[in-house]
């Protein structure tokens, strides 16, 4: 599916939300420049301290793809942290030694249906060429992706490792809003051509939707 004429673009008008605190300092963030705890914004995200912000922040794009779907469907809108530590109790993600392990997808799933009143499917496989109709019956849906996806590396190492917000298609691109995008290149409403995703796309992801009574 690289191009499909058959497709009709719909782009939901998702708000966006980074990963960090400033979205506008991403860039210098990840290329090193600043370090994530000199971000000015830091207590917005709910963390005790600037170190602790700077631990989660390179982590929690999970739960940015949260926040976004949890705005999208007018829900409250818990700071990262808050939804960090609630999927820590709930088992969607697992401290260890060296970081953390997660997001795990099927308690995530049931977290979020018994506790923030939305629809969710964990789906360990997940064919690209559904995302059309999901996104047509209304759905955003978290996909594994290499970070790559920012910059449209042609040859990234591998696929998956971050999370990234379905919330369009037209025939020619999936739109997403990207956690840790690059403000007005790859952040929110990025267009990315089929054959892009393809290479950075580990076929796996959450599909996010409203209770049938709701809709």
């Amino acid at each position: 599916m690289a191009t499909d004429p058959t497709l009709r673009t719909l782009v939901h008008p998702v708000p966006y939300h980074s990963q960090w605190a400033s979205p506008e300092l991403v860039p210098a963030i990840i290329a090193g420049t600043v370090p994530a705890a000199e971000d000015p914004r830091w207590p917005e995200y709910g963390a005790k301290s600037p170190e602790e912000y700077a631990w989660w922040s390179w982590r929690l794009c999970g739960m940015a793809c949260l926040r976004m779907a949890l705005a999208y469907w007018r829900r409250p809108v818990p700071t990262a942290m808050a939804l960090a530590t609630a999927c820590l109790d709930a088992g969607a993600y697992v401290r260890h030694e060296d970081g953390l392990h997660g997001l795990v997808y099927a308690p995530f799933a049931t977290y979020v249906e018994r506790h923030l009143g939305l629809l969710a499917e964990s789906r360990p496989e997940l064919p690209r060429e559904e995302l059309p109709a999901l996104i047509g019956a209304d759905r955003l849906v978290l996909l594994s992706v290499h970070p790559a996806i920012r910059d449209a590396d042609p040859e990234p190492p591998h696929r998956g490792g971050h999370l990234v917000l379905a919330v369009g298609v037209t025939p020619d691109h999936v739109v997403i809003h990207n956690p840790s995008g690059f403000p007005g290149r790859s952040q929110e409403f990025a267009h990315v051509d089929w054959r892009t995703l393809d290479r950075v796309y580990a076929g796996r992801g959450v599909v996010l939707g409203l209770r049938e009574e709701e809709q």
